[in-house]
């Protein structure tokens, strides 16, 4: 299993469910165990809402998946407004309204990294190791040898 997308999306709200949907039934289909999915899932929708809601004035952004045998990297790309989170952001206070999305991609993912290059590009990258599905291995086995 080696596969690649890259997406451009414009700043709206209505992009982060698409992305979300397009992306799980991507995983689905490599046999991503549900927990995992529902991992890869929310770290990727609060990183899509963060561009969102606070990435003006750029217009769009993009996202980049590569999902590989063992794990599935992330890169939310957008040119707006710089945010450059603490390392280990402070877990909020469960009252709290916002403020969740950096302290949940942390807690999700297996590696979060924010870089934010000279030209005003800001980046998140996000990595996790997959687990597959017992039946996974064999069906893309199958699915390689032709069967």
């Amino acid at each position: 299993m080696d596969e690649r997308f890259l997406v451009a999306l414009p700043r709206a709200a209505y992009t982060v469910p698409v992305l979300r949907n397009f992306l799980g039934s991507t995983l689905r289909v490599h046999g991503v165990c549900p927990e995992c999915r529902r991992d890869i899932l929310t770290a990727a929708s609060e990183a899509c809402a963060n561009v969102v809601d606070h990435g003006e004035p750029a217009p769009d952004y993009q996202v980049s998946v590569h999902i590989e045998r063992t794990f599935c990297t992330l890169r939310i790309t957008h040119t707006g407004r710089h945010f450059t989170p603490a390392v280990a952001p402070p877990r909020p206070a469960p009252e709290s309204e916002s403020g969740r999305g950096v302290f949940l991609m942390h807690s999700l993912m297996d590696e979060v990294v924010f870089d934010v290059a000279s030209n005003g590009r800001t980046t998140v990258h996000m990595s996790k190791r997959l687990c597959l599905l017992p039946s996974a291995g064999r069906s893309l086995a199958a699915t390689a040898a032709g069967g």
